[in-house]
């Protein structure tokens, strides 16, 4: 078996040394080059053409996102951003996923050499999906402005539809920019949205306030307690799960930071079943890219219990693996391309409305 063979650019000899350890250590990748600046990387992919590079964000020379921006313009490939845990370090990381980035891993901020060694087996499995990600080339000058243009969909007209119904979406690899492609097409007045995204504590708010200066809803990082009304988008903050509760006519955000499941919190799974039990046929499920299964079991619930529920493609997913365990299971009810899935969604929604179901 051909080993991974990734490149390490980052400007602390320090974290060189423990990436260097943490991938060599694996039975199946090794570490082809450390470069400790955008430029010497540059040399050294020409020279080594490696399947994976680790990033840093913030280095001298060359800012990290310039180097992406031009990389994934001249010769794309999968990247592995090494981000610091903070707003500035998020809102980078934010734009490097936006720039093409497969991924992030979140540097610990004291006692680095322990930390990074505490995520040896996430930096490998974040590696592995880098590896097999659909990398695409992007075009010069993408930025998040330019999306906002994008054309909303048509406001619905049963407002039964609206304040009846649920979409819920999970995500994960590559679902920040399938997240922000999805949302932002839907008009003021859809239903009220639950997302579980895997992400880290931080990196959630930064991103819910991202998308809501993008989308005409309302989006924000939940903190519990909340009534889910129409055009509001809730999305799950990195350090709970985010359930669907009720409380007399009103449906409710709660938050738990029971165990992670999957190895997730927040867990598509625990989002996806409490709709199950709580919303029942008023939910629509949406499951978009990411790797593993987490959501494929929820889902199902989901579908039993009379939710409809959509899968992205495998075509436009950066990791077909999410998708791909809810249809296996017989959770999924139809399959679509990323550019159609908000389309979809109100369609359903709006036929939904016209023989709705009051609880």
């Amino acid at each position: 078996m051909n080993k991974i063979r990734v490149l390490i650019i980052d400007d602390s000899a320090l974290v060189r040394k423990m990436l260097t350890e943490i991938i060599n250590d694996q039975p199946d990748m090794e570490v082809v080059g450390a470069a400790p600046d955008p430029l010497i990387a540059r040399e050294m992919i020409r020279e080594m053409n490696p399947d994976v590079l680790t990033l840093d964000v913030e280095m001298p020379k060359m800012d990290g996102l310039d180097f992406l921006e031009r990389l994934m313009r001249l010769r794309p490939m999968p990247v592995l951003m090494i981000s610091t845990l903070t707003e500035r370090g998020s809102e980078i990381t934010l734009r490097a996923l936006e720039l093409g980035a497969v991924d992030f891993i979140a540097k610990p901020k004291i006692e680095i050499a322990s930390g990074l060694q505490e995520y040896a087996d996430q930096i490998a499995h974040k590696l592995r999906i880098a590896r097999r990600a659909r990398i695409q080339r992007i075009a010069p000058n993408t930025n998040a402005s330019s999306q906002a243009t994008t054309q909303t969909l048509p406001a619905l007209t049963n407002r039964v539809a609206s304040t009846e119904k649920l979409i819920i979406i999970g995500a994960s690899t590559g679902g920040t920019e399938a997240l922000k492609d999805f949302l932002i097409q839907l008009p003021s007045n859809c239903p009220g949205i639950l997302i579980a995204q895997h992400m880290p504590e931080l990196f959630t708010k930064s991103f819910a306030d991202r998308l809501d200066k993008l989308c005409k809803i309302r989006v924000v990082e939940s903190q519990g307690g909340e009534r889910i009304l129409p055009g509001h988008a809730f999305i799950a903050p990195g350090h709970s799960h985010l359930l669907l509760q009720r409380s007399g006519a009103n449906y409710m955000t709660e938050l738990s930071q029971s165990e992670p499941v999957n190895r997730h919190r927040p867990s598509v799974d625990v989002l996806f079943h409490s709709a199950a039990k709580i919303a029942g046929k008023n939910a629509i499920g949406v499951i978009m890219t990411g790797m593993g299964k987490d959501g494929a079991a929820g889902m199902l619930a989901m579908h039993d219990a009379g939710a409809y529920n959509f899968a992205q493609d495998e075509a436009s997913c950066v990791v077909y693996g999410m998708p791909k365990e809810a249809v296996a299971v017989g959770a999924v009810d139809e399959i679509c391309p990323l550019r159609d899935l908000a389309k979809n969604v109100l369609s359903k929604v709006a036929s939904m409305g016209k023989h709705a179901i009051r609880v």
